[in-house]
């Protein structure tokens, strides 16, 4: 039961790293001796020190014939800092207990290993779906090197996310729409199609009451690279890139001039092979995974969405509904072929419901 009680809490330090530590793992860690905790630490930010020696200097001298609590077992390689096992070794811990192995295939059951060899008793699996959860980000990113893909969507009861005009301001709620921009702050990038900037213009930058959001690189798809030079998007003062992706199809000559002047601004301009005149999104994830990206919001359009589904890059959902009905035309989630048989549905599993004042948001995963 002790177990169980602090490993909840490392498991509540590691959120304060969220949307700071990518492409590291959220990682908290609590040491505890003689039935009191004596020290507490977790990873705050990617380069900075890891969650366990963190906790060991806050418990310092008691560290010595202590119990040490982390949610992913302790590293045992150099990367931006030295190896943990090293420190919890010379702490003189006597029993590491983690909630889960590390997933990445390189070094699994490295530190486990050194930790035993070093007569440092080592227990498993305490909180390791919750841990699990918390850590699906890097855990996907560190076995596929393909970003976890998340689908945000906005609608009203019956499925619209835009009037037949293209107006969506606002389909949900103040609440709702905050909950989104922390989805940003903690993910590395999002990604729109280009009718949605035409349509809405978004600055798609990460804006939180009272807290100091960080700004995921911005991407949009723009096959022919359409957009218009003065898009809120391409001119922004933020400490994050803008992309457009376009098809590598686009050659021709008023294209290339537009590309050389966007790239002269900052934008980044690539190009990503077609699939059905489209961009072909489960090769563009492999692109965006070798460029570090560990995970992406995708927030529309329609047929971005759908493209989506269908090239099945997507690992989770969040669709927020709006006690709203147009009750006629409109802007529907997704566009585009879909299956002819019910039974061929994208199906959703692992349902979670939450509240935003009178909105409701499921919570999924593909």
């Amino acid at each position: 039961m002790d177990d169980l009680l602090y490993m909840k809490m490392a498991i509540d330090l590691a959120e304060n790293g969220r949307g700071h530590t990518s492409p590291n793992p959220m990682v908290g860690a609590v040491v505890v001796k003689d039935g009191k905790v004596v020290g507490k630490g977790y990873h705050e930010a990617y380069g900075k020190a890891h969650a366990e020696v963190n906790a060991i200097d806050d418990a310092k001298e008691h560290s010595y014939g202590a119990t040490l609590y982390v949610t992913l077992e302790p590293c045992n390689h150099f990367g931006k800092t030295p190896p943990c096992t090293k420190k919890i070794i010379e702490s003189g811990i006597k029993r590491v207990v983690a909630a889960i192995k590390d997933p990445n295939p390189d070094v699994k059951g490295n530190g486990e290993q050194l930790l035993r060899s070093n007569g440092v008793e080592v227990t498993f699996g305490v909180c390791e779906k919750e841990a699990l959860k918390q850590n699906e980000i890097f855990i996907k990113y560190i076995k596929t090197k393909r970003p976890f893909v998340i689908v945000k969507c906005a609608s009203t009861l019956d499925g619209k996310i835009a009037t037949k005009t293209g107006d969506s301001k606002w389909v949900t709620n103040e609440e709702s729409r905050q909950f989104v921009h922390k989805l940003r702050h903690y993910t590395d990038a999002i990604m729109v199609g280009i009718d949605t900037v035409k349509r809405d213009n978004p600055n798609l930058t990460t804006r939180i009451n009272g807290i100091n959001g960080l700004n995921s690189v911005r991407i949009v798809l723009d096959s022919r690279l359409s957009i218009s030079e003065d898009a809120f998007v391409l001119n922004q003062d933020v400490d994050s890139d803008t992309i457009v992706v376009i098809s590598d199809l686009a050659l021709d000559k008023a294209i290339l001039q537009k590309k050389m002047r966007l790239e002269e601004k900052g934008i980044k301009i690539i190009k990503a092979p077609s699939k059905n005149n489209l961009i072909n999104l489960d090769i563009l994830m492999d692109m965006m995974g070798s460029m570090g990206i560990t995970s992406l919001l995708i927030e529309g359009g329609s047929r971005v969405i759908s493209s989506a589904f269908s090239n099945k890059i997507v690992d989770k959902i969040f669709f927020f509904y709006a006690p709203k009905i147009l009750g006629g035309d409109g802007v529907s989630i997704c566009s585009g072929p879909g299956p002819v048989l019910m039974r061929d549905s994208v199906m959703v599993k692992e349902i979670g419901i939450q509240k935003f004042g009178d909105d409701i948001l499921i919570e999924g995963y593909i």
